[in-house]
């Protein structure tokens, strides 16, 4: 499996909940971190939307990666028939094997019909150009419900970027998630968490760690997925705590980036 970073690796320092550091990060920097950290494979988010970008500047960011033989993929949120669309162009213009998306909108929640029913018309696309379409577990639809979705698609173009935290939104933990997802996975985000009680005792916080500081079984996660072999690169994700300075967050997220890599490099499932 190919270990990568990601936009959402430095959520804070590209800017995020209102918050935008002096000197936000870009495609470029990520570039440089990706080739600093000795990766060879970047995913481009949501937070840093490449369907806003200028034709100069997605041609300048297809040399780069090509100049740097950096593996991309691309990330999307609004699983609509236009959006999902306008990525497809986009992951053949990159050549990005594969495209990642979150289902939800700004005031948009497909029915699993409808998501269905999107995906099924882009088959014929996604297999004629070989793209990977990976739909995220999301907070909203459980992981059940994601692999019925799956089973109804039945199709190897499409699986599951099975992030390790996100689930905790629908009420479910990691080894349940993996255990129903694992089959359908092409993708993963790898992230680590904390749970605290708060003081009052009347509540949980859950928060992020550099990986393998947490609770994420990372051991149990690649055991589990290297038993269908489906999934083709994990990308380092962070939930770094706001310290109510964007410029000291965007700190730490650099140095957590550091840490997690280290620790994942330190195991034996990730190839270069």
């Amino acid at each position: 499996m190919i270990l990568g970073l990601s936009s959402f690796t430095f959520g804070w320092s590209i800017g995020a909940d209102g918050q935008k550091p002096v000197e936000p990060m870009t495609e470029v920097d990520l570039i440089q971190h990706t080739l600093d950290a000795r990766l060879s494979c970047l995913q481009l988010g949501d937070n840093l939307a490449i369907h806003t970008f200028s034709p100069d500047r997605l041609e300048a960011l297809r040399s780069a990666l090509k100049k740097k033989s950096i593996r991309f993929e691309i990330g999307a949120r609004k699983l609509t028939v236009e959006h999902l669309q306008r990525y497809l162009d986009l992951s053949v213009f990159f050549n990005s094997p594969l495209l990642r998306f979150v289902i939800d909108g700004d005031d948009y929640e497909p029915d699993s019909n409808t998501i269905v029913s999107i995906i099924k018309e882009f088959l014929p696309q996604l297999e004629k150009q070989n793209i990977i379409l990976g739909i995220e577990n999301h907070d909203r639809f459980k992981a059940k419900e994601l692999a019925s979705i799956m089973d109804r698609i039945d199709n190897k173009h499409v699986g599951i970027c099975l992030d390790c935290v996100n689930s905790m939104g629908a009420g479910e933990g990691l080894e349940h998630v993996v255990n129903a997802l694992a089959p359908y996975t092409v993708n993963l985000h790898i992230k680590d968490f904390k749970v605290e009680r708060l003081s009052h005792k009347m509540g949980f916080m859950i928060t992020g760690t550099p990986t393998g500081q947490g609770m994420t079984d990372v051991h149990f996660l690649m055991k589990e997925l290297s038993r269908y072999n489906r999934c083709q690169s994990a990308i380092v994700e962070q939930w770094v705590p706001f310290d109510g300075n964007i410029e000291t967050t965007a700190q730490t997220e650099k140095q957590w980036a550091k840490e997690s890599i280290q620790y994942l490099k330190s195991l034996t499932y990730f190839k270069d």
